[in-house]
């Protein structure tokens, strides 16, 4: 096993799934569903995707790199994750890069060029799909862009050897899937919530850089 491995995250942004239904509009013209006034929050499952990185880091000298892509990306929001323990954050910001004007295969193909500029990694992390489009495809193509294994689903991750150990959830309990490294993990809710940040930390987190 490496010394330290290298830990990769992608996380995004979303309206918050908690907010009231009378909260969304239809826009017809566009069509698409806009929502009006809800606070943005990192997607759930990319929550859960990022404490599995974490209890790899726990176990396991670990720095967490995350990286989200968006048009109006909310600062604050974001550095949640620092606050609950990953060591950097990349943001992709850019008009180009509004929901309207992004597929998932756009969307995998810049968080994959992120991904290449970092350089060295060993584990991807994403949450099994989007809290608000759920497709369950950008992981996947992230993977098939950079060439490495990807494993979807998982409710369970630990280091096995120079590889990884998955348990992923299937709909009559789970299967136990082994990779070599690098590869790509999608990450069900099954993992458990990410932890919460204590206030020291949330405030020390205002503080670090964000490239």
């Amino acid at each position: 096993m490496k010394e330290e491995l290298q830990i990769i995250v992608c996380l995004k942004q979303v309206p918050d799934p908690e907010g009231p239904p009378s909260a969304f509009v239809v826009d017809s013209g566009v069509k698409r569903v806009i929502p009006r006034g809800i606070p943005p929050v990192i997607s759930p499952f990319d929550e859960n995707a990022l404490e599995a990185a974490l209890r790899i880091k726990d176990a396991h000298k670990s720095r967490i790199t995350v990286i989200s892509l968006g048009a109006g990306v909310a600062l604050p929001v974001l550095r949640k994750a620092l606050a609950a323990g990953a060591d950097d954050l990349i943001v992709l910001q850019d008009e180009s890069f509004a929901p309207e004007q992004m597929d998932s295969y756009s969307t995998a193909c810049s968080l994959a060029a992120a991904i290449k500029k970092v350089g060295q990694y060993d584990l991807v992390f994403t949450g099994r799909q989007a809290a608000d489009w759920n497709a369950g495809q950008v992981g996947l193509g992230i993977a098939e862009i950079l060439g490495i294994p990807a494993i979807s689903l998982a409710r369970k991750v630990t280091l096995e050897n120079e590889g990884v150990r998955v348990e992923r959830v299937l709909p009559d309990g789970y299967e136990v899937v082994r990779a070599q490294m690098p590869v790509l993990i999608t990450v069900s809710n099954e993992v458990g919530d990410l932890r919460y940040p204590k206030i020291r930390d949330l405030m020390e987190a205002r503080q670090k850089p964000v490239t």
